[in-house]
């Protein structure tokens, strides 16, 4: 039987007052990769915002992760985020360390304490990403899509069952657009990783084709069919 990484059952999505999305039914199984699709100011940012904790869910059940999010508390949430990995658009890399330091600080801040076990997680997801060699680098030493790899080597430093990607290959060109995606789909298929990807390159998704939920008009539409162009 599949197991269930993200359940949304009857849920809504409010920012402050307004109900941004209405009546919110999703299940996304483990290894299973979902693209998110919706114009901007549909909701996706706030569905995702909600995975993660940083919305409160007000109505309905949610469970992501084996978290159920209608129970979080400020205390609870970090403990839901080790359980998951969140790739950003813009990099979010500290740009005053190399990449050892930029993950060694994720590491800590996530309650890791041995150096030793901390040196091997690292070199373990650089590898995994094709950056075996690149970790006493600085940001600014790396390419858009090396640095966009570290972003996902960050994101599976605590080997989470769901990475939430927010438009990943917005600032890449095509070519290393096709190599973050490839590698995202091997991660989901080696690891059994569960990804959400929210994005609006509609030439990815028809590269390489999967689950597409669209946000419209207040609700989210699940396998939606997507208009490419």
């Amino acid at each position: 039987m599949a197991e269930a990484i993200v359940e949304l059952r009857n849920v809504n999505i409010y920012q402050g007052e307004s109900l941004i999305l209405q009546d919110v039914n999703i299940t996304v199984n483990r290894g299973e990769f979902v693209y998110l699709v919706g114009k901007t100011g549909t909701g996706k940012s706030s569905l995702l915002k909600t995975m993660y904790g940083d919305l409160t869910l007000k109505e309905g059940e949610g469970v992501v992760v084996g978290y159920n999010l209608s129970e979080l508390d400020w205390k609870k949430v970090p403990y839901l985020r080790r359980n998951l990995g969140v790739v950003f658009q813009e990099f979010q890399l500290l740009t005053d360390r190399n990449i050892n330091e930029n993950l060694k600080f994720v590491l800590r801040a996530t309650g890791w304490k041995d150096n030793k076990l901390m040196d091997e997680k690292i070199a373990d997801v650089l590898d995994k990403v094709g950056l075996k060699t690149k970790g006493f680098k600085m940001p600014f030493e790396l390419s858009g899509g090396e640095q966009q790899r570290v972003d996902i080597a960050r994101a599976l430093l605590n080997s989470p069952k769901l990475i939430l990607a927010d438009e990943p290959t917005g600032n890449l060109d095509p070519e290393t657009s096709d190599e973050i995606m490839q590698l995202l789909f091997n991660i989901s298929r080696d690891y059994g990783t569960s990804i959400i990807m929210a994005t609006h390159d509609y030439p990815v998704i028809n590269k390489f084709p999967a689950r597409t939920i669209k946000t419209e008009r207040g609700k989210v539409w699940d396998n939606a069919t997507i208009s490419i162009g």
